[in-house]
């Protein structure tokens, strides 16, 4: 792989310093995966350009305990310079180019992980021999990204993102490669809307490292103590400037129909690590707000999100988590005014369905049931997700529009409630929203709203 970084920044030359590599001189080196060569075919007071070309030695690579411990930009990488200290935090205008780089998802996946950090893409897809159409379209690119950032970040994001895009490291993948993804993404990965994706192909999609790796994200990315000092005016304009991601569309959504309904009480059922909550105990109009979960590891990272054992008296009294099942019944979960069920029934097995049914609309019965889940129709358009499979792997099914309204309505039917359907995030003209809302109220109400293809 040939990455080269550019510069038109005054005096271009810096560059060479925050690389630590004289810009005169051819220089090769010796690491653990192979040979490394450094030069520089571009120097001036205008532009420099530096290039570095990785000669990888695959078995070299299986055999080494540590793939990148000689990383030759290791000094830059780390954002230290002997030299030039001032450079170091200096926001410069660069370039990189990646040739060639292996990108499964294309071009879509590239601009979803370098995007949301500020980055300009322009991608180039190497063609396949035109001999062998049945080959399908390549998997290489060469890619090049423009942003005015420090070296050091860019250097950070292309470690955390390259090794993303191919997901096959050639060398065991355990803890250490966790920590490195943890060291790397420090400061910017737990904000990046697709965290989850990145963690999973950084470490090889094994579910016991990246499920750890995001329950310490989900730590990192909490507030400072003080935050909420921040000036109104500037909070709304970074709120603003902010992408939304479809799952924050999706608790906003959420919200607005709790707070809609007037509820005063709300169950939170399959809470997970507490996003939800969060979001209600801001809102002073929720006065009692009761998670469950299955999971004791989640609910764990909930109360360290939820900072439980640091909230004042007057919070700490709105809002409790709970161990439990929604196959059983439950005496915790009667008498509340309304229920959130987010991203939660796709991961009950369709013969249980029936018991969470009872559980919820007919023992706990509150007034107004606030139900999300995927739209299966909506999937064709996300082109990293192959033809027939599910989101996540847990999901034990996946609804159109049409099966998830034929549910709802039959529930609504049978225990007494009215339902209506609304689309949560950007809709499609012919597939729909990304996801399907429910919103089941009794007392009559509202009436039941049809669904239209």
């Amino acid at each position: 792989m040939l990455l080269t970084i550019s510069t038109d920044h005054r005096p271009a030359s810096d560059l060479g310093f925050l690389l630590h590599k004289h810009p005169d001189r051819f220089q090769s080196f010796d690491l653990s995966f192979g040979k490394a060569h450094v030069y520089y075919p571009e120097v001036g007071a205008d532009r420099c350009t530096a290039c570095l070309m990785l000669d990888v030695d695959a078995v070299g690579m299986v055999r080494g305990k540590n793939p990148d411990q000689n990383f030759l930009l290791a000094q830059a990488l780390q954002g230290r310079c002997k030299d030039r200290p001032e450079l170091v935090a200096t926001p410069l205008p660069l370039e990189a180019r990646l040739d060639v780089l292996c990108v499964r998802g294309g071009e879509a996946v590239l601009r979803g992980m370098f995007e949301p950090l500020g980055y300009a893409v322009e991608a180039v897809r190497h063609p396949l021999d035109e001999r062998f159409p049945e080959w399908g379209e390549s998997l290489y690119f060469s890619v090049m990204v423009r942003n005015t950032v420090t070296l050091s970040d860019l250097l950070t994001h292309l470690y955390v993102l390259i090794p993303v895009f191919d997901t096959r490291k050639h060398y065991f993948v355990g803890d250490d490669e966790m920590e490195k993804l943890l060291a790397k993404g420090e400061g910017w990965l737990a904000r990046h809307p697709l965290k989850d994706e990145i963690a999973r192909r950084f470490l090889r999609f094994q579910p016991s490292l990246y499920r750890m790796a995001l329950s310490r994200l989900v730590v990192e990315e909490e507030p400072v103590e003080g935050e909420d000092e921040t000036p109104a005016p500037e909070r709304a304009e970074e709120t603003l400037e902010t992408p939304l991601s479809l799952n924050e569309q999706r608790l906003m959504s959420v919200v607005a129909a709790l707070r809609a309904c007037g509820a005063k009480r709300v169950l939170d059922l399959g809470c997970g690590e507490g996003k939800l909550l969060r979001e209600l105990l801001k809102d002073r109009q929720f006065e009692q707000i009761l998670g469950m979960d299955v999971s004791v590891r989640t609910l764990e990272v909930a109360a360290r999100r939820l900072k439980l054992d640091r909230l004042p008296d007057h919070q700490a009294g709105r809002v409790k988590v709970v161990h439990g099942s929604l196959m059983y019944r439950d005496k915790r979960l009667a008498g509340f005014d309304a229920a959130s069920v987010v991203e939660v029934v796709e991961h009950l097995d369709p013969p249980r369905l029936t018991a969470f049914e009872r559980v919820l609309f007919e023992f706990a019965k509150p007034r107004t049931v606030v139900l999300t889940t995927p739209n299966s129709e909506f999937n064709v358009t996300w082109e990293t997700l192959p033809a027939g499979q599910f989101r996540h792997a847990d999901h034990r099914f996946e609804w159109t529009r049409q099966e998830f309204q034929n549910w709802a309505t039959g529930i609504a039917a049978r225990f007494g409630y009215a339902v209506r359907f609304l689309p949560v995030g950007p809709e499609h003209p012919e597939y729909g929203s990304p996801t399907q809302m429910a919103i089941f109220h009794r007392d009559g109400g509202e009436g039941v709203t049809p669904w239209k293809p």
